[in-house]
């Protein structure tokens, strides 16, 4: 979902999803690499999976409870595990969710149900007004590659200290409308005039997700169940809704809820996910991650227009010009040159991270346990560039 705290200074993530500095990673933007002027030197290409291997035992050492990633390459499944894992573990997969939604919204515009250049007006009257949104002239597409400017529900600094600072123990079980979630947003200006800028936003998937309740007359995690998970046979995906547990197999999850990581670890295993609602709630497994975005850049979810409009990008910043945003999903190109596809996703004691290949050939799932140290990025170099990151 949004942000990453401070302190964790291995994950670098897009500048617009960091939120003030008490709040832990929650719904995070996409993981990007460092760009710096002189990389240093990787260590030398590994066989198989081991520098993965090695990777994960590296989150464990720098704190980390647990690590699990799974591989598949060609069809040959890899899976390993560090810390306390299973290699089946369900958990938390935050804003990887927002692929799934805007799956849905392609779905429906390919049916001739919606176009995703409609203003988001024409679905959601009224909801997007205040300190400067209108929704008449922000597009459903501008939604969903984050080219709206509209304020980020989760940038507020007293939803921060309610949701995921220390006052998370208090008001884990609350129940959040989507509605209310917008009207925070509502409370602050625009980022920039739509269409001008980029900046992540979690408030434009919770309106991706009204839209599809809008458009289909239900909610909008029936539509993800009946389109993407049950035709995909993920048995270990759900959308939560508001339920408070993860299903079994998993592990807890941990945090320390402040930016500072000698703080006492709490178990945040169980929340009420309606606090990200189709920005990031939803759960799955590293087998049903790679079924899906391999499933997805293959085109047996979209038609051949809808699978160019979602792999449409987008540019995030000049800093990072191998890095770019289609639509609820992103592109980045790894320092041994291997282009990826897939999204990140972060929420209480839980990083994820869901990559392939475009050709769907090589993918990659990946989760640890903890928001207050650990590096995910190194993962993904690991298992696609077979190379372990330099020692620092």
């Amino acid at each position: 979902m949004t942000a990453t705290r401070t302190t964790r200074t291995t994950r670098t993530v897009v500048a617009a999803a960091l939120a003030a500095g008490l709040t832990v990673t929650a719904l995070a933007a996409p993981a990007l690499a460092a760009s710096p002027a002189a990389p240093a030197p990787a260590a030398p290409a590994k066989k198989g999976h081991a520098a993965t291997q090695a990777a994960l035992d590296a989150n464990v050492a720098a704190g980390v409870p647990g690590a699990v990633a799974q591989a598949r390459v060609d069809g040959r499944s890899w899976t390993g595990t560090a810390g306390e894992r299973r290699g089946d573990d369900r958990y938390r997969v935050g804003s990887i969710t927002k692929t799934f939604t805007a799956t849905v919204l392609l779905q429906l515009q390919a049916e001739g149900r919606i176009d995703l250049d409609d203003p988001v007006e024409k679905w959601l009257p009224e909801l997007v007004r205040g300190n400067g949104h209108d929704g008449r002239k922000i597009t459903v597409r501008q939604l969903l590659n984050h080219t709206s400017g509209v304020y980020s529900y989760t940038e507020d600094p007293a939803f921060q200290e309610k949701v995921f600072g220390p006052g998370f123990l208090k008001h884990r079980y609350d129940t959040w409308n989507p509605r209310d979630l917008v009207g925070i947003a509502m409370e602050h200006a625009p980022a920039f005039a739509p269409g001008t800028s980029w900046s992540y936003s979690n408030t434009n998937f919770v309106l991706a997700g009204l839209v599809i309740e809008k458009v289909t007359g239900r909610p909008y995690g029936k539509a993800v169940e009946n389109r993407i998970i049950k035709p995909l046979k993920l048995r270990a995906t759900s959308v939560p809704g508001t339920r408070v547990n993860i299903p079994r197999p998993s592990s807890r999850a941990y945090s320390t809820l402040v930016p500072d990581a000698s703080a006492p670890v709490h178990d945040v295993t169980a929340l009420n996910p309606s606090l990200a609602h189709a920005a990031g709630e939803m759960i799955s497994d590293s087998a049903d991650l790679q079924t899906f975005y391999r499933a997805l850049l293959k085109g047996r979810l979209l038609p051949g227009t809808e699978l160019r409009e979602l792999t449409t990008t987008v540019p995030v910043s000049p800093q990072h010009p191998d890095f770019r945003y289609g639509l609820g999903i992103s592109s980045q190109k790894l320092s041994c040159g291997t282009e990826i596809w897939g999204h990140g996703g972060g929420i209480h004691g839980s990083l994820s991270e869901a990559y392939t290949t475009r050709d769907g050939r090589h993918t990659l799932a990946a989760n640890i346990n903890a928001d207050w140290t650990g590096d995910t990025q190194a993962v993904i170099e690991a298992e696609f560039c077979g190379t372990l990151p330099p020692k620092k």
